[in-house]
């Protein structure tokens, strides 16, 4: 496996109407890297948002769409995507406080 740093592991959050509902139970989405584990993710997730504490990590892979040019096919990339569940004394990350 490569060597994945905290910094690479968590790439960009999910802003869908089903993640914005599951923010009320201190659950957060997050696309992460395709060869990081649960406990890489939730090391990230405490060293990237101060005060917050993991309780549990899902993730699931997503395979990649079919999508047509003309008679060429091809695939998009795979993704990775972590649900992040903080304990109830963690605080709340940042990044979603404006949404």
């Amino acid at each position: 496996m490569a060597n994945v740093q905290y910094y690479d592991v968590i790439l960009k959050p999910v802003i869908t109407e089903k993640s914005m509902n599951a923010m009320g139970e201190k659950k957060y989405t997050f696309l992460v890297h395709p060869e990081a584990n649960k406990t890489m993710i939730k090391e990230a997730v405490e060293k990237m948002f101060e005060g917050t504490k993991v309780a549990s990590v899902n993730t699931m892979n997503i395979d990649g769409k079919k999508k047509r040019r003309g008679m060429v096919v091809g695939k998009t990339a795979k993704t990775k995507k972590a649900i992040v569940q903080l304990t109830e004394d963690s605080k709340d990350i940042e990044i979603f406080a404006g949404l």
